[in-house]
C-alpha cells in the first residue's frame, strides 16, 4: 500500500503526535508499504524510516509550527499517488492534504488527536469553542473516515456533528517501559538522587503547557514524605515553577529512550493533571512501568484508568480529591503495587504492532470503499 502521511506536527517537535506518526511509518516501513511525508518546515529530518519528508512553508505559533496553504501540497500527492492519505491531528495542512485528496479521488483518514477547543474553553470564551467545533467539523468533514482515540472524543465529534467516526487508541512500548527497569543501575542512581530519604516519588511526564494544568500540583504541598519529579519542558516552565516554588521537586527536563524509561521506574505513582487530552499516552507508559496513575475523570484518561483498580480517577474540578488520592497512595505501599501489576497487565495487548495493524485495517477499509463508489 502506499501511503501519504500529512502531520502537523513531526521532528525535532516532540509530543503525542509526533510519536504516533513516527510508531505508523515504522510499522509501515517493516511491513513493506511504500510512504512519503508531509509537514510544516521545521527542522525536520529529509527521511525517516527510508521514508522522504517534505517540509512545506510554516509560520510559528506559540512555539508550535502552522503549515500554510501551499499549491505544492497537491503536487507532491498527486505525483506519489498514493492509495490513501493519513492526516495526522489536522489544521490547515491535514485540511488542504484532504481536500486535494477529493479532488485527486484518493480516499483520506484523518486521525483527531488535539483538543482544538480546549483552548477556549478552558478560558471561557464560549462563542470561541464554537466557532472552534465549526473549524473541526469543515475540516473532518472532507474525510472518508475520522478516528478518535477515546470514547470520549468519540462523543465530541458525535455533538460536532462529524461524520463517519470510528475508534482508534494507541499503542504502548511494553518491552521499553517495564516494571524490571527499577533494577538497572540507572534507575537506581536516579532514584537516590530523587529521594535520598526513601521519599514516595510523584511522578509527572509531558509538556509544560497551560493545557496540562501542572501547577495545580501545588495541592500537595506540605504532604509529607513525599518529592515531586517532573519530566518535560515548554513554555509553561515559569508559570510552573513558581506554583511550586519550596515543594520538593525536581525537574528532570525532556528525556527519551532508556533515560525516559528510566524516570518512570524510579516513580511510584504517576499524576495527570490536564483535563483536555484526547488520549494520554504517557498513562500507558506508566502503567506498562508497572507503576499507578492518578488522573481526572475527563477526556481520555477515563477509557485508560480503571478506578480503583489500576489507579484513581478524581473529580477535574476537585483539587482537594486529587490530594487525598495521592495521599492515599502514598501511605499504602501494598495498593500502589497492585494497582501497578493491574495496569501493566491491562496493556499487555496494546502493542504498537497491533495498533498499527488496526489502522492499516482502516486505510483498506476506505480504499475498498472508494473503489466500490468509483466503479
Amino acid at each position: 500500500m502506499r501511503v501519504v502521511v500529512v502531520s502537523e506536527s513531526f521532528l525535532p517537535t516532540l509530543n503525542g503526535v509526533t510519536t504516533s506518526v513516527r510508531k505508523v511509518l515504522d510499522h509501515l516501513q517493516a511491513e513493506g508499504h511504500e510512504a512519503i511525508v508531509i509537514v510544516p518546515a521545521a527542522g525536520a529530518p529529509a527521511s525517516y524510516a527510508g521514508f522522504p519528508v517534505h517540509e512545506v512553508p510554516a509560520i510559528a505559533y506559540r512555539q508550535f509550527p502552522v503549515g500554510l496553504p501551499s499549491v505544492h501540497v497537491q503536487r507532491l500527492i498527486a505525483d506519489f499517488a498514493p492509495d490513501v492519505i493519513h492526516a495526522a491531528s489536522p489544521f490547515l495542512l491535514g485540511a488542504q492534504a484532504i481536500a486535494a485528496g477529493r479532488r485527486l479521488g484518493i480516499p483520506s483518514v484523518a486521525i483527531f488527536q488535539t483538543d482544538v477547543a480546549g483552548y477556549a474553553r478552558r478560558n471561557k470564551l464560549a462563542a470561541a469553542t464554537k466557532f472552534a467545533w465549526r473549524v473541526v467539523r469543515w475540516i473532518h468533514d472532507g474525510a472518508d473516515l475520522t478516528l478518535a482515540p477515546s470514547t470520549s472524543s468519540m462523543a465530541d465529534l458525535e455533538r460536532a456533528g462529524v461524520p463517519r467516526l470510528s475508534r482508534w487508541g494507541r499503542g504502548v512500548d511494553v518491552a521499553t517501559y517495564h516494571p524490571n527497569n527499577r533494577l538497572d543501575a540507572d534507575t537506581i542512581q536516579l532514584r537516590d538522587q530523587l529521594a535520598p530519604h526513601g521519599e514516595v516519588v510523584i511522578g509527572y511526564v509531558g509538556r509544560f503547557a497551560p493545557e496540562k494544568q501542572i501547577e495545580r500540583l501545588r495541592t500537595l504541598r506540605g504532604l509529607p514524605g513525599v518529592r515531586l519529579a517532573l519530566v518535560g519542558d515548554g513554555p509553561s516552565m515559569p508559570s510552573v515553577r513558581r506554583a511550586l516554588a519550596g515543594m520538593p521537586v525536581s525537574y528532570l527536563g525532556p528525556l527519551g529512550g532508556r533515560q525516559l524509561a528510566a524516570a518512570y521506574a524510579s516513580f511510584d505513582l504517576f499524576v495527570h493533571t490536564g483535563t483536555e487530552e484526547t488520549f494520554g499516552q504517557t498513562i500507558q507508559e506508566a502503567h506498562a512501568s508497572g507503576i499507578p496513575v492518578i488522573a481526572p475523570r475527563a477526556g481520555g484518561p477515563i477509557d485508560l484508568v480503571d478506578s480503583g483498580w489500576t489507579g484513581f480517577l478524581f473529580d477535574p474540578d476537585d483539587d482537594r480529591m486529587l490530594r487525598s488520592q495521592v495521599e492515599t497512595l502514598v501511605q499504602d505501599e501494598a495498593m500502589r503495587a497492585r494497582m501497578g501489576e493491574a495496569g501493566r497487565r491491562g496493556v499487555l495487548g496494546k502493542t504498537w504492532a497491533s495498533v498499527c495493524g488496526e489502522l492499516v485495517g482502516h486505510y483498506e477499509s476506505v480504499v475498498a470503499r472508494k473503489a466500490v463508489r468509483v466503479s
